[in-house]
């Protein structure tokens, strides 16, 4: 999936904001964009900034490189019982279809 100019855009402004430490908002986006004369659609700069204003930039920016279990989320973690649960039945009704497949070509692994 391409990133489209708009997008990169409106990233680099709550880049910039961030750095400054300054509160991304639709309207700042939208000031940056019109100082470095980028035309986005009018959407994009609001909906970047309802996109990060529950999380912090610099936080995200820095557990890039952390491992995968680190910081979940509450509802990720939550949810992860069931998920697992779900992956387990999976794989055991895969070991079972493969042992059947076996079977059914008149043929086994040790026979």
């Amino acid at each position: 999936m391409a990133i489209c100019k708009a997008q990169s855009a409106c990233v680099y402004a709550a880049l910039i904001l961030a750095d400054d430490d300054v509160d991304v908002t639709g309207e700042k986006i939208q000031t940056i964009l019109k100082a470095a004369n980028v035309e986005v659609e009018p959407y994009w700069p609001g909906l970047f900034a309802k996109a990060l204003e529950t999380t912090s930039i610099k936080d995200l920016i820095t557990s890039i490189g952390s491992s995968v279990g680190a910081a979940p989320a509450a509802g990720a973690a939550a949810a992860a019982p069931a998920s697992e649960a779900k992956e387990e039945k999976k794989e055991e009704k895969k070991e079972e279809s493969e042992e059947e497949d076996d079977d059914d070509m008149g043929f086994g692994l040790f026979e």
